[in-house]
């Protein structure tokens, strides 16, 4: 009897041993961990000792410390960063509120300021900066090897006074200066107008209220034709996008159902979606057709909304490639005046791709002929950051290294379509499409329908 209960009773011993083994490994584990955790911190206040007793100029803890923490953020990726007071300051002013300055969206690569975007009918689009430019001196100040901060408050000002800036283009041989007068810049993000019986509805960013402006936008439209359009073109060039909610609720006002965009963190199994209907019901459009242009310059929540309505069919996207930012970040109040803007999750459009390194890209690629330098211009993307996330789907889109080819149905030059009149040749292709597509779609709901019906 002793032999036949001996396998059971070391069943039950094994049983039992396992799971002690499994839980003294684990405890060994954080204890390794908090070691290694103590031993960084202490080479962290070796040096912080060092440099507070032998650096050739005295230096304060305020000063150590926010330059230890940006270090420690600016090891993460592009978009993790500190928020001092200042910084606090300027996003407010972004969301809701409006400054003297020259209306660009800059960041930091190389020690050198690089443009993202100039902001649409501003003095620096005026001017011509472009995206992928460096700003290397501020009126003959070098500001290479400064900070971003520092940079971002020289170009802000008092309206109407000027500054002038020294240009370096990938491509050109030799930089060049631009003279800009400040202006008031004003955030709102939404405006539109009619041309050629389109309604044509510029975003150029999203702040609060974007999706509601979209939507009254839409109205004003239909209210100066007396009915509907031939079609919308939603302009995203230019957008560097803002708020998460916001970008859901301009594609909400263009779908009647499914999802928009899903947000996924660390946690794999930790899945955030928005759908449609959650705050516009139905299509305010009545389903018209709609072109969304984009450029390398649309990035965020500008390629959410014209990543869904692309894979809802619901748009035709043209334009060139978008900037390919496909994170979410969202500001962590450290104190009353200061803050911590994380990337906390990658977000992916309905059908599932990732927007992040690749973009959007358009269904129809259209350059920007009337730009002289498009050819040899270098766009800055995502891709172009250091420490970028990576696209954790791993997409091997060969097709987004044929950017650049020329197009033989695009082989005007900016001299002839300056004559021509035309002086955004994006635009302009996207509202001679629309009207070939609203004059087919007039005639065919002029012909009477014929053949059997039911009753």
């Amino acid at each position: 009897m002793k032999n036949r209960l001996l396998p059971s009773t070391l069943a039950i011993i094994l049983a039992l041993a396992i799971p002690a083994t499994v839980l003294v490994a684990q405890n060994m584990q954080w204890q390794q961990q908090q070691a290694q955790q103590i031993e960084d911190l202490d080479e962290f206040l070796a040096v912080y000792r060092k440099v507070k007793s032998s650096y050739v100029d005295k230096v304060d803890d305020k000063q150590l410390m926010e330059g230890a923490i940006q270090g420690m953020l600016a090891s993460l990726d592009p978009h993790s960063g500190f928020l001092d007071r200042t910084d606090f300051n300027s996003l407010r002013t972004q969301i809701d509120g409006e400054y003297g300055g020259l209306g660009l969206t800059v960041t930091m690569e190389d020690e050198a300021v690089k443009v993202i975007a100039p902001t649409k009918d501003t003095p620096a689009e005026k001017a011509g900066i472009k995206s992928g430019d460096f700003i290397t001196h501020l009126d003959g100040k070098l500001i290479v090897g400064g900070t971003l901060d520092e940079a971002v408050e020289a170009m802000r000002g008092t309206p109407g006074t000027t500054i002038k800036l020294s240009i370096f283009r990938p491509g050109r041989d030799a930089p060049f200066d631009l003279t800009l007068t400040r202006a008031i810049i004003d955030l709102k993000p939404v405006r539109w107008e009619v041309k050629h019986r389109i309604g044509v509805i510029s975003v150029t960013g999203f702040s609060e209220q974007t999706g509601a402006d979209v939507v009254a936008a839409v109205a004003g439209i239909k209210k100066t034709l007396g009915g509907n359009p031939l079609g919308y073109i939603v302009d995203l060039r230019s957008n560097p996008g803002g708020i998460l909610d916001e970008a859901v609720a301009v594609s909400d006002a263009f779908l009647t159902k499914g999802e928009i965009v899903s947000e996924r963190g660390r946690d794999k199994n930790d899945i955030s979606h928005w759908w449609a209907e959650r705050a516009v019901p139905g299509d305010v459009t009545n389903g018209a057709p709609i072109i969304v242009l984009v450029d390398a310059g649309s990035a965020s929540a500008s390629e959410i909304v014209a990543g869904a309505l692309q894979d809802h069919h619901r748009a035709l996207v043209m334009g060139e490639r978008s900037f390919g930012k496909g994170s979410v970040q969202n500001v962590l109040p450290l104190t009353r005046d200061t803050g911590l803007r994380l990337t906390v999750a990658r977000y992916h459009l309905p059908s599932g791709r990732s927007v992040q390194e690749g973009g959007i890209k358009p269904d129809i690629r259209v350059p920007q002929l009337t730009d002289p330098d498009y050819k040899m211009r270098v766009s800055v993307r995502e891709s172009d950051l250091r420490r970028h996330l990576v696209n954790e789907l791993k997409d091997d889109n060969k097709d987004l290294e044929k950017d650049n080819a020329d197009d033989p149905r695009f082989a005007m030059t900016a001299e002839q379509l300056k004559a021509q009149n035309i002086d955004d040749f994006q635009l302009y292709y996207a509202m001679e499409t629309l009207q070939r597509l609203g004059s087919r779609t007039m005639k065919l709901a002029s012909k009477p329908i014929t053949g059997k019906t039911r009753n």
